[in-house]
């Protein structure tokens, strides 16, 4: 694997970018390759988008129209549903994007950071127990965003369009408002229930109502502002002056945590699966590396799963017993690379793999307890995210998962502003060894510490083939994310399922903790006949609210099949 190679500027030409830089306020640079992308030929017959609504869908469109690539549609649909779907689009928050762009990878850390005043006890009482809530509601479960200056990095690297005119879309909607749907009217609601008198949550979304059309003045301003003087206002500007405001007295995060805040470009974990690369996302996500480990495992396993149908009581044992490993790893090596040396090459490796493989009972669930992480001792976030999936006719492609956690976050908004942020900072391990809200735990290496990104299982996706790009995939879904991934994955291409029936099958999940326990979705929940199998074999069966809303593309020749998982909002859609 290759390291990303930064784009070289010459000095003279630094310079002059420079005393443009000071004569507008903000950098904005367009790559030479970036143009390049313009001049070549279109590879496919459409440009194609799966995202989570159908405002989203407008505003990918409209770029299109205009010229824009995949990576221009992809940072107008980040603010897009920033303003259009609140309960998880995000400014206030961060995320990963995987990149594909004229034939190369590539991998943005915009993930929130733990603020400079954070402790590794700052959730714990003075018997150190983790006190209930703290690390999930109001001022004290924010972590630095990092969504602005993702994108803003993003769009400046690989973006065709000027950034104000990507920006558009999103100020449109803030401005003149969009209409709200069910769904949204639903999950506001439940929302507010767990924030009543804890925050200020229903100051801004109180009047959101179904049915009705809802506009954000303050975020209309704030995303005009963003467009004029880039990520700056947001980091060291009237932007940052607010949310620095908000904090005061209430929050850790001051202006000069924001001032400090940077993407990263990192390199991308590869690996070579059924003649496919995969293009997946590295540590703080554990996603990449669970992704890679379970459709490799299960490859391993070919000899038990021949004949075994698609979700029959031993396929749902066989899976377990991959998922229950992947997860013992999760636990004990995964962390924010920045400050823990995470093995990623060995968690990968074949003959690593091989010899978890050989763990796996065929037969019954191994003792929890017997399932240690492989490597020896020596060496977490809610459901509510979102997903989407951009291609351009060029081949280009984009995968992005972002978050603020819960649904609408820590539910505090920034007075002024009306920016919801993240309540991120229960996906660090509270105290070490004690599972988080979403029931997985963590170790040492995602503890708590100053300007330190928590674990995530935020699995943006790319598959390609001789250099081109196959498919395009991500979800939302907390722990659940990586592993409704790989069922999609192995739908799609093990049991040559159509995308569409692939992404609406099934899905289940395992996870170590607690013991034994498959988890079922609403959807298509496990009951009847398959329910009793599975308990027989040794199981116990739990529902779960929410298991993921898929958002994929993939490419057929020169076409895009794009598909939006029916359990969400989501719209896909061709551009011609």
């Amino acid at each position: 694997m290759k390291l990303v190679q930064k784009t070289k500027i010459s000095a003279a030409a630094l310079a002059l970018l420079s005393l443009s830089a000071l004569s507008t306020g903000f950098l904005e640079v367009t790559p030479a390759f970036a143009k390049d992308t313009q001049q070549r030929p279109a590879v496919l017959n459409a440009s194609a988008v799966a995202v989570a609504d159908k405002y989203a869908a407008d505003a990918a469109e409209q770029i299109f129209k205009e010229g824009g690539n995949a990576v221009d549609a992809a940072v107008a649909i980040a603010f897009s549903l920033a303003v259009t779907y609140p309960e998880a689009g995000n400014i206030g928050g961060g995320g990963f994007m995987t990149l594909y762009v004229n034939g190369k990878p590539y991998f943005l850390d915009y993930r929130e950071r733990a603020p400079l005043a954070a402790t590794r006890t700052m959730y714990l009482d003075d018997k150190g127990n983790v006190i209930p809530g703290k690390s999930l509601f109001g001022y004290d479960a924010v972590g630095v965003p990092g969504t602005v200056e993702g994108m803003w990095e993003a769009q400046k690297r690989f973006g065709k369009l000027p950034w104000k005119k990507v920006l558009a879309p999103a100020i449109a909607y803030a401005r003149d408002g969009f209409v709200v749907d069910e769904q949204l009217a639903k999950r506001r609601d439940d929302a507010a229930k767990d924030f009543a008198g804890k925050t200020n949550f229903d100051e801004y979304f109180g009047n959101l109502k179904e049915g009705v059309t809802f506009k954000q003045p303050d975020l209309a301003n704030v995303l005009t502002r963003i467009a004029n003087q880039g990520a700056k206002d947001f980091y060291d500007g009237k932007t940052a002056d607010l949310i620095a405001a908000s904090m005061k007295g209430h929050g850790l995060i001051t202006k000069r945590d924001l001032q400090e805040y940077k993407a990263v470009w990192r390199q991308p974990v590869e690996a070579k699966w059924n003649g496919y690369e995969i293009i997946t996302a590295p540590p703080p996500s554990s996603g990449g590396v669970g992704l890679v480990q379970l459709l490799k495992m299960k490859a391993m396993l070919a000899p038990q799963f021949k004949d075994v149908p698609l979700n029959s009581p031993q396929y749902i044992h066989l899976i377990a017993e991959i998922e229950k490993r992947v997860f013992a790893d999760r636990a004990q090596y995964l962390g924010d690379p920045d400050f823990y040396k995470v093995p990623v090459a060995q968690l990968t490796d074949d003959a690593y793999l091989a010899k978890r493989v050989a763990e796996v009972d065929p037969d019954k669930p191994s003792d929890t307890k017997s399932v240690q992480p492989g490597l020896g001792t020596s060496m977490p976030e809610k459901a509510e995210t979102t997903h989407f999936s951009v291609v351009d006719k060029w081949g280009n492609a984009v995968s992005n998962t972002y978050t603020i956690n819960g649904y609408f976050g820590s539910g505090v908004v920034v007075p002024g502003a009306g920016i919801v942020l993240n309540d991120e900072m229960d996906d660090f391990a509270s105290k070490p060894g004690v599972p988080n809200m979403f029931g997985v735990v963590g170790s040492d290496a995602n503890a708590i510490a100053p300007k330190k990104r928590p674990l995530s299982s935020m699995t943006p996706t790319i598959l390609t083939k001789d250099g081109k790009v196959a498919l395009v995939i991500g979800t939302p879904g907390g722990s659940r994310i990586f592993t409704s991934v790989f069922q999609v994955i192995n739908n799609n291409y093990d049991f040559n399922m159509p995308l569409k029936e692939a992404v609406a099958a099934m899905r289940f999940h395992h996870q170590l903790l607690p013991p034994n326990t498959i988890f079922w979705e609403p959807y298509q929940p496990i009951d009847g006949e398959l329910a009793k199998q599975v308990e027989a074999k040794g199981y116990v069966l739990k529902g779960q609210d929410f298991n993921g809303d898929i958002q994929a593309i993939r490419i057929n020749g020169d076409t895009p099949d794009a598909v939006s998982d029916p359990r969400g909002r989501g719209v896909s859609r061709l551009i011609q």
